[in-house]
């Protein structure tokens, strides 16, 4: 019996989902890889970090995900090297795994541009792991301040975001709406109203891939948020307790945001090919890599490329060119050559805050206000996977529209337990 080819898929993102999914029934065995165990709907990050969402609503096990296509195994594992002649990939505890087909998808991590401190003291939002600690972060500064209100001077209740595009425009009206409509009803004897965000942007317009009448909305819509927006400004250090800009100004802060930009995972880094922008592995045009058509990079680790141009790091792209991906080496084991990726643009959107968000559509036609809210909410919820995210997911906000509550506003840190055993008496 001819052995089936085994087609090896590394992270369960967006792209790495759609490639195996695609492969459903083709007759191909699939190995996903990834360092979770879960799959993160990554959109929706900001609202577990200003605790709209718990971790929960936006994480989905893999294994429950492909429960019911016999085709895919999962396996928990770090790839720490990749052999691309013998065809082989190595996890973090030295097992190796043979592939006939490689599938990297492994997403993009934060890119600090060298700014000083930035590694140290920022908080990217780019996992679920970023998003609770910097959940806790937030927390945990006013509950400091509430037992100490001086730390307040000190610019414990200042919170800078840097990057005004989807993430950190959407972060910053999270914060707005959770600072001044929500804490002050549960720190009755501190100064909330001193708290700030601070949005600070290096180009000279927020949301800069959108049209200019929804860039000029998003900014006003912020501004009635009491977001502070800092067009033409760039981070030239980062502290502890102090962000100080290129111009020379400096801002007490003990949060800082890091919504500036990413680059490719270093997996890409291990292929020891051409990387254009960012680490990104440059590809042909069915998205295989150059001299070796047996390995596929799907969404923000190549340069994803559509009519000779090449696409934005966008979830979108990423679930397209996985879904794209997975049809290629369908045609490959059918002996069928392989297709240029084209991508469809369905539009772009993002929110603002509660009642504001702004809609692009394919034809250039735009959407803003509480009509595009309740679009971008439809949009994310249909997205999400698991009928049980998406049922805890519109509990929660239709909760807080309703209450301003939000109740995953708790501080959950692994360190309380290490200290807790610390300090128990000896028997």
């Amino acid at each position: 019996m001819k052995k089936r080819p085994h087609v090896v898929i590394v992270g369960a993102g967006f792209g790495g989902l759609g490639v195996a999914e695609q492969l459903a029934h083709v007759s191909v065995d699939v190995t996903l890889i990834d360092r979770h165990n879960y799959h993160t709907f990554q959109p929706l990050l900001y609202q577990v970090a200003t605790s709209l969402l718990n971790a929960e609503d936006v994480g989905a096990p893999v294994r429950s995900l492909f429960r019911r296509q016999e085709n895919v195994s999962f396996q928990l594992g770090t790839v720490t090297g990749i052999d691309v002649p013998g065809q082989k990939i190595r996890l973090e505890e030295g097992k190796e795994i043979s592939y006939d087909y490689l599938v990297l998808a492994g997403g993009a991590t934060v890119n600090y541009f060298n700014t000083p401190g930035a590694a140290e003291h920022a908080f990217p939002l780019y996992t679920l792991t970023n998003a609770v600690k910097l959940r806790n972060q937030i927390l945990e500064r006013f509950e400091a301040a509430d037992r100490d209100p001086n730390l307040v001077e000190d610019g414990a209740l200042n919170f800078v975001i840097v990057g005004a595009g989807p993430t950190g425009v959407e972060t910053a009206g999270a914060l707005s709406d959770l600072f001044y409509n929500l804490l002050p009803h549960d720190y009755h004897q501190l100064a909330t109203e001193k708290a700030r965000v601070i949005l600070v942007e290096m180009g000279k317009e927020v949301l800069p891939p959108f049209k200019e009448n929804l860039r000029a909305y998003a900014k006003e819509a912020l501004e009635e948020r009491r977001v502070e927006v800092r067009l033409g400004e760039a981070v030239a250090e980062i502290g502890p307790t102090f962000v100080r800009l290129k111009s020379g100004e400096e801002i007490k802060a003990h949060t800082l945001v890091w919504a500036a930009g990413v680059r490719a995972n270093p997996l890409a880094d291990l292929l020891g090919l051409p990387q254009g922008r960012g680490g990104r592995v440059k590809l042909n045009p069915d998205l295989s890599v150059p001299d070796h058509p047996e390995i596929f990079v799907v969404g923000d680790m190549g340069e994803v490329a559509s009519d000779g141009e090449v696409l934005p790091q966008l979830g979108s792209v990423a679930m397209q060119s996985g879904e794209h991906v997975g049809r290629q080496i369908d045609r490959r084991v059918q002996g069928e050559p392989g297709q240029p990726f084209k991508y469809w643009d369905k539009g772009f959107m993002a929110t603002i805050g509660r009642g504001a968000a702004v809609v692009e559509f394919p034809n250039k036609m735009t959407l803003h206000g509480p009509l595009a809210y309740f679009a971008w909410l439809g949009v994310h919820l249909a997205l999400l996977n698991g009928i049980r995210n998406r049922i805890e997911t519109l509990w929660n906000w239709s909760w807080s529209a309703l209450t301003h509550d939000r109740a995953a506003r708790i501080i959950i840190d692994a360190k309380d337990e290490a200290a807790q055993t610390l300090s128990k008496p000896a028997a």
